[in-house]
């Protein structure tokens, strides 16, 4: 099948799924779905079919270093939203990601190192998240164009990188793959209709969600070369899954009010 056609499937499939399973079981479930690599798994795999697979493994190690500087947009827009509303979060998020992006590109780290320091910086942010017991758990009623609206934007997103990224070298690339724009979006919605406490809830489970992804690139950037790619996404498919089901038995999740 032509590669256009599986990003214009795979895609929004991934995305719609996701975005229907955190409607149904409330805010931290819809940040720990969002953890999952739905956006930059699909670029990495495209990557790796059109570019090659040390193209791709070059790729899924920026994608690793990216899981910590979205550790560092949760943290920040917490921090910021108990005093500013979702515009200022996003821009503090935003501007923390940047900087941690920008820290950990000064160095070719040994990739068990690099391992370290992402675990260490997601259980730093869940430690440092503000508390978000104030709030209520209930959903708000959604536009019927928010599905779609996601679903594009992601599918967009997809297109865009892997076209672009020939030009900006594997590792930019995979940075770029994993800025929490899902996040973001999901984090600003609540926010704006919710509340502080909601968005938090939201960025909580992202930062849960994300153990899972980094587990998932850290085995695709060892495996990908020596066993292919169809067993390394298989594989780090797997580990992934594996870790989210740990992960979200421990994590505290309130069900949403209808």
């Amino acid at each position: 099948m032509d590669t256009l056609l599986l990003k214009l499937i795979v895609t929004p499939v991934l995305i719609g799924a996701a975005s229907l399973a955190g409607r149904r079981w409330g805010e931290t479930v819809a940040g720990w779905f969002i953890g999952l690599p739905l956006t930059s798994g699909p670029v990495c795999w495209f990557l790796a079919l059109e570019q090659g697979t040390a193209f791709a493994a070059a790729a899924a190690r920026g994608c690793l270093t990216g899981a910590a500087a979205e550790a560092a947009f949760c943290l920040a827009y917490s921090i910021m939203a108990r005093r500013a509303g979702w515009i200022r979060s996003v821009a503090a998020g935003t501007a923390a990601f940047a900087a941690c992006v920008a820290l950990l590109q000064l160095g070719a780290l040994p990739l068990w190192l690099l391992t370290l320091i992402v675990y260490a910086a997601l259980t730093a942010a869940l430690w440092l998240m503000p508390e978000t017991a104030g709030g209520g758990a209930q959903l708000p009623a959604l536009p019927a164009w928010d599905l779609p609206a996601r679903m594009a934007v992601a599918t967009a997103l997809v297109l865009v990188l892997t076209e672009v990224a020939p030009l900006l070298g594997a590792r930019l690339s995979g940075l770029l793959a994993t800025y929490p724009l899902f996040g973001a979006v999901l984090a600003a919605f609540a926010h704006h209709l919710s509340g502080a406490a909601a968005a938090g809830r939201v960025l909580r489970g992202l930062l849960i969600g994300l153990f899972g992804f980094t587990g998932f690139f850290l085995l695709l950037a060892l495996a990908i070369e020596p066993i292919g790619i169809a067993s390394a996404f298989a594989a780090a498919t797997v580990l992934a899954l594996a870790i989210q089901g740990v992960t979200l038995w421990r994590a505290p999740v309130r069900r949403p009010q209808r």
